[in-house]
């Protein structure tokens, strides 16, 4: 089998993973349930206004300021929405899962041996320097 197929093989098997499937599932449920669905398109109507109102000749400051608050407001609640809630969860272990295959290449494709290569998770709590975690 070449390298190419066994890439193959792998995306074959995180899609039978529990974690992909989990994250699929309340993926859907982010879809059918409606008040988080009419949230996020306030959300976005919010960020189209404001991206209007700084292109605005007659750009106003408060109105901007506004804004900005009702939109925070807005995915403060889209935040909270438990179907989102659990989407970001179920996102959060599937992207450790690829962080670590991820790693485990990376490191093999650098002389390590794949049998002991791994992801290693480390925070310095100073996240400007850091794309780890998002």
């Amino acid at each position: 089998m070449d390298i190419i197929e066994l890439a193959r093989e792998i995306g074959r098997e995180l899609q039978k993973d529990e974690r992909y499937l989990n994250m699929r599932t309340v993926s859907a449920q982010c879809d059918k349930d409606e008040e988080l669905q009419e949230l996020i398109g306030e959300f976005n109507l919010k960020r189209i206004a404001i991206s209007n109102e700084t292109q605005s000749d007659t750009r106003g400051e408060e109105k901007l300021q506004r804004l900005n608050g009702e939109m925070r407001h807005i995915y403060a609640r889209i935040m909270q929405n438990e179907n989102m809630t659990a989407y970001n969860r179920a996102k959060e272990d599937f992207d450790r899962l690829l962080q670590r295959i991820s790693a485990i290449i990376s490191q093999s494709a650098d002389g390590e041996d794949p049998n002991t290569a791994d992801y290693v998770e480390s925070c310095g709590g100073n996240c400007s320097a850091c794309g780890g975690c998002g």
